[in-house]
Order: C-alpha cells, then structure tokens, then sequence
C-alpha cells in the first residue's frame, strides 16, 4: 500500500509497509497519526508537497520542501548564529545548490563535510540533497592521518569544513577538491557558504535522477575510518517503529547535543525533518549551556551521547537546582554504552524520561530501552521494536542460544547499511548483520550488552566480558567512570585490568575496588590489577579507546 503525500518527506512513492505485511499498515497509520506526522491538509499544499516529493524521492530535500509549503514561518533552527525558518532553510539551501552546481558539483559527486553542529551542517547537507550528490560526513575528532586516508579512499569532489579544522585539512592538498568554509568567525581562506548562499539563485535547482545517499563513518578508534552508506528507507515502517518506542511528536522543539557527523545525531536530524521540529544546535557541548537551551527553548526532546548526561550530572548541585526542565518528555540517548547507574541518577533528577537505542552504525537500531525498562532492569538495552529481529548466536554463527546465555549479537531491520565504501560488510546470520557486540536476553525479552566480540577476556580457562565488571564497579558512588580491558598474563593467560576515574572529592583505594567486586561476582571476574586515572580516553562521541587503556 502507498499513501502519496507530505509525510515529511519520506519517498518519491511512500509505503506503509513491506508486501506482504498487510497488518504494518493500520500500525503504520495510528502511530504516525498519533505523532502528528500523518494530518489533514489543504488541498493546495497537498498537491505542491506531492511535486516535491516527485521531483527529490526519499530525501532530506523533499523534507524541508515540504516543510516550506506547510509552516513556511515557523522557527526551523536556532543556533548561535539566530534563528532561521523553514522557509529560509529551503531557499537558502536551494541557493546552495545552485551555486555548488555552478561550480561543477552534480548528481552522484560526493561532497565531504566536516561540521560543528549548527546552520552551516543542515544548508550543506540540504543542498547536496537537492543536486543528488553523496554527503560523506567527516568526525571532527579525527586525527590528520585518519582524514587523509578517508579523503583519498572516497575522493570527494568537494568539501565544506569548518575553519577551525584547516589546519588538520591541510594534509589533503589534493587540488582537484573544492574547499568551501561552513562556519569562520574571522577570514576564511576559501569561500563561506554564505557568500555561495549570496550569490546562488533561490529557485529549485533541477530535479536529480537519484536520490543522494548519506555516508557515515565508523567510530575509527584504529586505523582509517570505514564509510557506512545507506539509503533512504522506501517504507514507513521504520519511522513508525522509532516512534512507538520514544514518543516524539511533530512541531516540537529538539535540542540536539549529539554531533549531526554521528549516525544518532543524523538520525535526529532526518527524524526532525519528518516531525517539522524545531532544531536548537550549539557548536559545542557545554553541560550548563545545554540545561539551559532545554529550559530557554522549552524543548521536549534531548539528543545525547552518555558521556553527555554524565557531564551534566558532574554539575554542582546548585546549578542543578536552577533547571527543573518541566517541559522535557525524552531525553534520547545513544552511541555509547549506558551504565544502569547513570540511567537512575538522570531519571532521579530530571524525571523519567530516558529512552536508551542500541544500535551500531551499520545495523541502524537493534533495541530500545525505555524508562520503563531502565527501571526494572537498569542497563538494558530494552527491547527490539516492530520490524526489527535481534538474535544471539554463538560463537561459530552455527544456531541460535537460549534465553540468559551470552552470544553474538545478529540484528535485521530496513535501516542496515549497505556496506562500507572501501568494500566488505558485516558478518551475516540467516540474513541478519553482526552488530560487532555480544549479549544475551533475560526473561522478560530485554537484551543486555555484555561487550564487544572482540572484547572477550579468557582468564584461567573462564570467559569474561567487561561490561558486567564495568557497570558494577560503576554503581560505587565514589567513582567516576571505570573501564576495563585483559591484560597478558603468565598463569592465567589474561587477567582483568580496572582504570577506574574516582568522583571528585572521593578516595578509594584498589583494594576497596577488589572487594566490592568480589562481593558481588564470581572471583575469576575480579581484577587483579586497578589503576587510578584523572579520566578515561574517548571519542568525539563519548566511546572509551580501550586500545589506549591496553
């Protein structure tokens, strides 16, 4: 079944559901309708947001188009730069494509982007929506040899940073690549895209063939970063599935805090198009700043990585007393592991509105947890949504485990990844993607993440996963945060090394550490060894560097 229509620009042909799953669609209908997606519309509007979708097919163009035609005067963003509309948004990014085109940029070009959160990320990738053109979107944490190595591997026609980035670019000295600046706050070595914007006509520019395509790195803790692309979904069903599960509704406010360069802040971006929400960004996260932007803009939704969270409740409990954040009803969290202990401390202060995704960047989501589920049983990962399947496998990938035994972990939905750029993919299960990690069920049919496949610690004969010993030492009050990786030994093949980031104010000894562990685990799982750090390694998105640790 096909619904044609302004759903926020999801399809040049929109399907409620796979064939064959007739019973997706009343679903489908109720839960969009439910979240303001699905809403009666004049006739006029219907019939130029159905133009649009015809002319730009399952892309971010198609939804600020449609967007333009049904709240043209509405607030779309708010960065530090002010505010911008919906309408300013499809008209500045229609100059943009224009004059990317003028400068030879067309349909299938990549166009790498490398961006802080704010106005300058949403024209670029808007406007290369429009060209049908390939964003290839660059982690702003990379080092210099890792950038280099995407650039060469991908080899964008075109790339549009930001110019605190220049000097980590100027590796890449490629001359046939086009260098455009998103965001300057002094003079800029190549042209901003607001003198493009300036210069570019603001009518549509033509109508691609394709769709464009999004790709995404990995985390590239080690080595070049592999692109994960992916195209847009021909059928509503993951939509519909995400919003049965975190309880989004459409014109609202959204503070994302995640970076947009990452798949869960993308997402959020692409999920605001279809919700006609309201976009706050900020450049870079600041823990107060953002309480403060929730409380300001009255948002009802919040887009973090952990680390994030975990940052705000380092606060003094004086500023945390100034934002009581009536009007927040999710905080959507993602991209990292999130420790039970922190999920109760953000629900104690600022009520139960944390919704966990599992997922990775090649499966899309696997699971969610919701506050619910991070009540009963915190740590979860919660519960696979409608259309999604996640099966734990063992070891060889030869059959399935049953419910409590720890084994790989197989996941199957519409959003999984077309493979990486550079060639090759996951590993597969009856059709089903490896998400990189292991994990088991409890009886309830909530998935919990024990670690990675390649995490696994053999000591003394007994298999260890980290994330059980992480998440427990995590619950002592005077720590911080605390990693744990295997370390060679001579007895016992492996033993478990704690780097352990005590609270401030606090002092715990190894010992204490020890203990605890022992009190609470079996004694193979108790480390032997507990090093005491100021912090731990991450990334920009707030996984820990194991390799690092080790």
């Amino acid at each position: 079944m096909e619904l044609p229509g302004p759903i926020g620009g999801i399809g040049r042909r929109i399907k409620l559901g796979p064939l064959g799953q007739v019973t997706d669609v009343p679903f489908n209908v109720k839960t969009l309708a439910d979240a303001g997606v699905i809403a009666p519309v004049r006739p006029d509007k219907l019939a130029r947001s159905v133009r649009e979708l015809v002319r730009y097919g399952a892309s971010p163009a198609a939804g600020i188009a449609s967007a333009a035609i049904h709240h043209p005067r509405e607030v779309a963003l708010r960065d530090e730069a002010g505010e911008l509309t919906f309408s300013d948004l499809h008209r500045r990014s229609n100059a943009l494509a224009n004059a990317l085109a003028e400068r030879g940029v067309g349909e299938g070009d990549g166009v790498a982007i490398m961006s802080r959160n704010h106005r300058g990320f949403i024209d670029a990738t808007l406007a290369v929506s429009k060209l049908g053109a390939n964003g290839l979107y660059l982690n702003t944490a990379f080092s210099g040899p890792q950038l280099e190595g995407v650039m060469e591997r991908e080899g964008p026609v075109a790339l549009i940073y930001d110019e605190e980035f220049a000097g980590l670019l100027d590796a890449d000295s490629d001359g046939d690549t086009q260098r455009f600046v998103a965001w300057s706050e002094g003079s800029a070595r190549h042209p901003t895209l607001d003198d493009l914007i300036g210069r570019g006509s603001d009518g549509a520019p033509p109508a691609p063939d394709e769709s464009s395509r999004f790709v995404i790195l990995t985390s590239g803790t080690t080595g070049t970063p592999k692109g994960a692309q992916r195209s847009q979904p021909d059928t509503l069903s993951p939509l519909a599935a995400m919003f049965s599960r975190i309880p989004l509704h459409s014109q609202e406010t959204t503070v994302i805090a995640a970076p947009l360069f990452h798949s869960w802040g993308f997402a959020h971006f692409m999920l605001g198009l279809a919700l006609n929400s309201t976009y706050v960004l900020r450049r870079k996260f600041d823990p107060e700043d953002t309480l403060r932007a929730i409380s300001e803009s009255r948002a009802t939704a919040l887009v973090v990585v952990p680390v994030m969270m975990q940052r705000i409740l380092q606060l003094s409990e004086e500023t945390l007393a100034k934002y009581d954040l009536p009007s927040l009803r999710v905080t959507a969290a993602s991209g990292s592991a999130l420790p039970g202990p922190l999920a109760e401390r953000w629900m104690d202060q600022f009520g139960d509105n944390l919704y966990n995704l599992y997922g990775s960047t090649e499966v899309a989501w696997a699971t969610i947890a919701t506050p619910e589920d991070l009540r009963s049983a915190p740590g979860t990962a919660g519960k696979a949504p409608r259309g999604t399947v996640v099966k734990i496998v063992d070891q060889d990938g030869e059959g399935e485990l049953p419910t409590g035994q720890t084994g790989r972990v197989f996941v199957g939905n519409e959003m999984a990844f077309e493979g990486y750029t550079g060639g090759g993919g996951k590993d597969v299960y009856q059709g089903l993607l490896s998400s990189g990690d292991v994990g088991h069920f409890d009886s309830e049919g909530r998935l919990f993440i024990d670690g990675r496949d390649d995490e696994m610690i053999v000591s003394g004969g007994e298999n260890v996963f980290p994330r059980e010993v992480e998440d427990l030492i995590a619950g002592l009050g005077a720590v911080k945060e605390v990693a744990v990786i295997g370390v060679d030994d001579e007895e016992f093949g492996q033993r478990l090394k704690a780097f352990v980031v005590r609270a401030d104010g606090e002092d715990l000894s190894e010992d204490e550490v020890k203990a605890y562990v022992k009190k609470n685990l079996a004694r193979y799982k108790v480390p032997r060894d507990v090093a005491f750090l100021d912090s731990l390694p991450r990334n920009a998105t707030g996984k820990v560097l194991k390799r690092e640790l080790a």
